[in-house]
């Protein structure tokens, strides 16, 4: 491969971090949070990271990458092995609080920073789109009116994209209305991850 195109992705990776699109908007300053690799298979798409993203600098380091973890049926290593799995949120730094959570991510990074980050990654089989943002900015007019009939709608974006809720505990009430989640697409998930990881 020539050198270029190695190089391509490690500096696009110091621009995204370096990146202060935003700063103003951002009380606790910027930190871009950001994991991806040129033979990654497998992206997630989140929201933005939350307050202890922010501080440790490792995406879905809390209680909702525990439970996404579990969802996928795969370990910490395998997680954060950027050579298999690229994790790019729809903005790359902690927004701040707001009155019932966290406020939603910023518009900025995702049109910035998307496009030229998957053309880096050539090898992407699957994206998990993790949230209302996240499918909205990917699905576009093709998403469901709600992002429950997007979830149950997951065959419909196949083999390109898995739509998901997401993990944060604060959604304990929508599993338990939802049990079709667990029992039915659970299992599609943690098939079509292993797929992507290891075909």
């Amino acid at each position: 491969m020539p050198r270029s195109a190695q190089d391509k992705l490690p500096l696009l990776l110091r621009e995204v971090r370096d990146c202060r699109l935003c700063e103003q908007h951002l009380p606790h300053g910027p930190r871009p949070v950001v994991q991806a690799g040129r033979t990654a298979r497998l992206l997630i798409v989140g929201q933005a990271p939350g307050r202890r993203v922010h501080e440790t600098g490792i995406p879905w380091n809390d209680p909702s990458g525990e439970r996404l973890r579990d969802w996928l049926g795969i370990s910490r290593d395998v997680f954060y092995d950027e050579r298999r799995i690229a994790i790019v949120p729809t903005a790359f730094c902690y927004p701040g609080k707001g009155k019932s959570g966290d406020l939603p991510p910023r518009t900025e990074c995702a049109p910035a920073w998307h496009a030229p980050l998957l053309a880096a990654m050539p090898d992407i089989r699957l994206t998990l789109l993790i949230g209302r943002h996240a499918q909205e900015f990917y699905l576009r007019e093709n998403g469901k009116a709600t992002l429950t009939e997007t979830v149950a709608a997951y065959e419909d974006y196949l083999p390109s994209y898995f739509p998901l809720p997401h993990p944060s505990p604060r959604n304990q009430a929508w599993w338990k209305s939802n049990p079709w989640f667990g029992q039915a697409v659970l299992p599609a998930l943690r098939r079509c991850v292993a797929s992507a990881l290891n075909d």
